[in-house]
């Protein structure tokens, strides 16, 4: 099985009819696809009344994934007591607990920074994560290059496996350590996570720019692209049960076209978009 989505529902303006408010995205997002990625829980742990609220406003078969809030991952670089970091745990989890008990939860996804290279102190911190998650299906995504180092590629994949984590793949440029390579390997049988982040080598380095978020993800993948990926997709699901597929490729409103592109190419049913956005797969 391959489910695809997008990272939020906000901001994609191509998949909205004139008119849509707000507050009503994310139902007629879930109309196009079956999951999203919830960003927003990296920003802030929000109440579980925010969730309940978006568990109301999709249709069954509907799931999420959602990134683990930024002190889970050392984003925040904040020391923090064993007491309190169990407690930001505890909060997290409890307020989820609306998407678990709907069944929607696709999995939490801890995105490490690009700082988090591989050696014991981080592992430890990695196992005592997964310790706190017990229970829930969890997502591992590693952003330096050192955890797939030749040496180190294997015995990271074999932790993964050995602690229950899906493996979050990734397609990105490959500009300097604070990058991962692709690496095609099912760390669990139920899930893998595959995210695309676009090819933007230049935008990719812009860090120092105010504007850089802007930058890094514009990037439009081409169909000669999406169709290696197809290939690979379909590798992976011989060796998992399910593929989630998140585009987050959106700087320039790229993400849900070409998650749409992808459908395609893989016979997934998709609903029709709205008469006034049908151009937007026409050539240019």
């Amino acid at each position: 099985m391959i489910s695809i989505g997008l990272a939020g529902w906000g901001d994609h303006d191509k998949l909205y009819p004139a008119g849509v408010k707000s507050p009503d995205k994310l139902n007629v997002y879930s109309r196009y696809f079956s999951v999203v990625e919830l960003d927003s829980s990296y920003y802030a742990i929000h109440k579980d009344v925010v969730y309940r609220r978006w568990v109301k406003d999709t249709p069954g078969h509907f799931s999420f994934l959602i990134k683990a809030y930024q002190g889970m991952t050392g984003h925040t670089r904040q020391e923090m007591s064993e007491a309190d970091t169990d407690q930001m745990f505890a909060s997290f989890r409890e307020s989820i607990l609306p998407v678990i008990e709907a069944n929607k939860l696709k999995a939490v996804l801890f995105q490490y920074p690009p700082w988090f290279d591989c050696n014991r102190k981080n592992v430890n911190i990695v196992r005592a994560a997964k310790e706190r998650m017990s229970g829930l299906p969890i997502a591992l995504e590693f952003r330096h290059q050192s955890w797939f180092a030749p040496g180190m590629r294997d015995r990271t994949l074999q932790f993964m496996r050995d602690e229950g984590w899906m493996h979050s793949i990734c397609d990105e440029p490959q500009v300097f350590p604070g990058s991962v390579p692709t690496v095609l390997e099912v760390t669990h049988r139920e899930l893998t996570v595959v995210r695309f982040h676009g090819r933007n080598h230049s935008g990719w380095t812009s860090s120092g720019n105010a504007n850089w978020r802007d930058v890094r993800y514009l990037y439009r993948y081409n169909r000669e692209e999406l169709l290696v990926w197809k290939e690979y997709l379909l590798q992976l699901t011989e060796d998992t049960a399910e593929v989630c597929v998140i585009f987050n490729n959106n700087s320039g409103g790229d993400a849900a076209e070409n998650a749409l592109q992808l459908m395609e190419l893989l016979g997934l049913e998709a609903a029709a978009l709205p008469p006034e956005q049908m151009d937007m797969f026409e050539d240019e």
